[in-house]
């Protein structure tokens, strides 16, 4: 057995390899429907509910068309994260570490660092908002800046709430994350289950007041509105695809890679696809967005609905479990003396940097950092579009698996890393965001424009791919 490729024995205590290859003969993770509960957990949480939201409050859009946009748009998403999922048993190697069979070592490094960044990002960002959740439940209709309220016998600020609300999400996350990957699949396993139980709640409360939106007119507005909340309902459900093949390189290697892709385009897409559409029609009732208007539906139950709205705070949880584990693993990606730090300090290093972050944040808190983490968002069209050519086009499904860490054997990269850099003109391009519309996107509807950012730089990437690849092919021949 090659000394890359780990035996995997049955770890009670916290999880020791990181991304070292899976053998396939120590495979024990045969529980298949995981590859549905892991990501049904990620998605049924109070993000899902927000992004649905803006479909009226931010795009302006109506009922019917705002459900073929998060239908559509979804579907196209998850293909990608569940594409890659059928890899993770195939080769037994984490998702950043495949990037290397078309990045090589140095856009391998890259596309890790990138990953690292975003899974920082992006976790910050939700125990803010999990964090402001807990806190606006003990302030009720007072600011949080300006609330104190009594918890068990003590009178504590609305930020000190907050910062703790934000401590204690991190904390079981960072527990969970650095358990690994058994533990990871057992809470994730169940946590769906009082979220599923809450929403149906929700869905009840709220559905006598809601009322069908009617669509706007067909214009040039609407169009450029209708492609933009597509962008954005693509960028949420294609952000899994750089961590897809994390959670079940254990499952052994003739697990049926069809069953696997279905029940993760499944746990993606179903979540995502109920939860926007009830943040989108909640919004018929009460136009409001974030945490407050899933605590304006959930007010008129009193007690009970304080109870629920702390659950709904703690969701965020299974939602960053995906973040903070998979970070541990991009950093090794990094190289080999990052490879020789155990995946679980990482995790724990991620973990108190995002705290560092979303403490102080937290204090001025707005839109701001959400555009900026849907800005970062816009790399993984083009990164999944360079895996998936190389798989079908130039390997056609073969990988010599066991080069996924000698630099020489790899790919050298740069026919990925020049088409990555060219579709990224292209979002630049088409790209229309709050502080920045790109030229293409200011043809249709100006001066706000459409955003096809995600698509001009899948197109632009793939078709550089097609060609710089075949050149890099005929000069290093891997």
């Amino acid at each position: 057995m090659s000394v890359d490729t780990v035996t995997i024995p049955e770890e009670r205590g916290i999880e020791t390899h990181g991304i070292e290859r899976v053998s396939p003969k120590t495979r024990t993770h045969v529980r298949i429907f995981d590859n549905f509960t892991m990501w049904l957990s990620a998605n049924l949480v109070i993000s899902t509910v927000v992004l649905g939201a803006l479909a009226t409050n931010l795009f302006q859009l109506g009922f019917w068309d705002s459900i073929a946009v998060i239908i559509i748009f979804n579907a196209l998403g998850v293909l990608p994260v569940a594409f890659f999922s059928t890899l993770g048993p195939k080769l037994g190697l984490r998702q950043m570490t495949i990037s290397r069979f078309s990045f090589g070592w140095i856009g391998g490094m890259i596309m890790g660092l990138v990953n690292v960044a975003a899974c920082i990002g992006w976790s910050a960002v939700n125990v803010i908002v999990g964090g402001q959740l807990a806190a606006a439940l003990a302030c009720g209709n007072t600011a949080i800046d300006k609330c104190t309220a009594q918890v068990a016998g003590l009178a504590l600020s609305g930020i000190a709430l907050r910062n703790i609300g934000i401590l204690v999400i991190a904390l079981v996350t960072t527990l969970v994350s650095i358990y690994g990957y058994r533990y990871v699949h057992r809470y994730e396993r169940y946590a769906w289950i009082p979220m599923a139980i809450i929403f149906v709640i929700m869905l009840i409360v709220a559905g006598p007041h809601m009322h069908i939106i009617p669509t706007p007119v067909w214009n040039a507005a609407h169009i450029a509105s209708f492609v933009s909340f597509g962008g954005a309902v693509y960028g949420f459900a294609t952000g899994w695809s750089s961590y897809a093949a994390d959670y079940n390189v254990n499952q052994p290697e003739n697990t049926s890679s069809s069953r696997i892709f279905w029940l993760t385009f499944l746990g993606v897409f179903i979540p995502c696809v109920l939860l926007e559409i009830l943040g989108m029609s909640l919004t018929s009732w009460k136009l409001l967005g974030g945490g407050e208007l899933l605590a304006a539906v959930l007010n008129p139950l009193g007690g009970f609905g304080s109870f629920l709205i702390v659950l709904l705070a703690l969701s965020v949880i299974a939602n960053n479990i995906p973040n903070d584990y998979s970070l541990g693993l991009s950093v090794q990606v990094l190289g080999k003396s990052f490879q020789r730090i155990p995946r679980w300090i990482w995790t724990l290093i991620g973990a108190v940097i995002y705290v560092s972050i979303a403490l102080p944040a937290a204090a001025n808190f707005n839109e701001t950092l959400e555009n900026f983490l849907l800005l970062i968002a816009y790399w993984l069209g083009p990164w999944a579009i360079v895996l998936i050519l190389e798989h079908f086009v130039f390997r056609r499904g073969q990988y010599n698996v066991e080069d996924w860490n000698t630099p020489s054997k790899l790919p050298i990269g740069w026919a990925a890393i020049a088409s990555l850099a060219i579709g990224l003109v292209g979002v630049v391009l088409g790209a229309s965001q709050a502080y920045y519309v790109g030229p293409i996107a200011k043809l249709v509807n100006p001066p706000f424009g459409i955003d096809v950012g995600f698509e001009l730089g899948i197109v632009l990437t793939a078709i550089a791919y097609l060609i710089l690849r075949r050149v890099e092919l005929s000069t290093s021949r891997r």
